[in-house]
């Protein structure tokens, strides 16, 4: 063998092994979000202006950059936050009282056990269109290569 040739093998060599490494692990990022029970319970509450939110975890999984969970509560007549819009898409499950959703200046009423879908940068909204207090489940993802928030990212 050259010394030509020495040194182009344990060049290649030496990127193997650090492609190793940070595939095994050694500089992997983030822990992925595992297979799991998530008891009520163990929500941690959060108090808001509108009534309070209950995390669930946010974190990157083995097929999303993110994938992200929290229940909202709010009081009659409430808005959790004003109409926005982001890149990555949300999935919002109504558990009690009845929602009004907005999406892109059209309003729909969502009763419990509704299910609404944000798409991609839509200008959305919900508020609180009953005399009680509303609570849903928010599941938001950024799909790989996609301009969205990272885990603990913006809510």
């Amino acid at each position: 063998m050259t010394l030509r040739e020495i040194s182009f093998l344990a060049i290649g060599l030496t990127a193997g092994a650090i492609a190793t490494a940070v595939i095994a692990g050694g500089n992997a990022g983030p822990a992925l979000l595992t297979s799991g029970v998530y008891a009520w319970e163990s929500f941690p509450i959060e108090k808001t202006a509108s009534g309070e939110r209950r995390a669930v975890f946010d974190a990157a999984t083995a097929t999303v950059d993110r994938l992200e969970t929290h229940v909202t509560t709010i009081g009659a007549g409430k808005a959790s936050h004003a109409a926005h819009r982001h890149p990555d898409e949300e999935l919002i499950y109504v558990r009690e009282g009845v929602i009004e959703a907005t999406i892109n200046g059209v309003s729909t009423l969502a009763p419990a056990g509704s299910v609404i879908f944000f798409a991609s940068n839509d200008l959305h909204g919900m508020r609180n269109a009953g005399d009680q207090q509303a609570s849903y489940f928010v599941l938001r993802w950024t799909s790989p290569g996609k301009e969205g928030p990272k885990p603990g990212g913006s809510r």
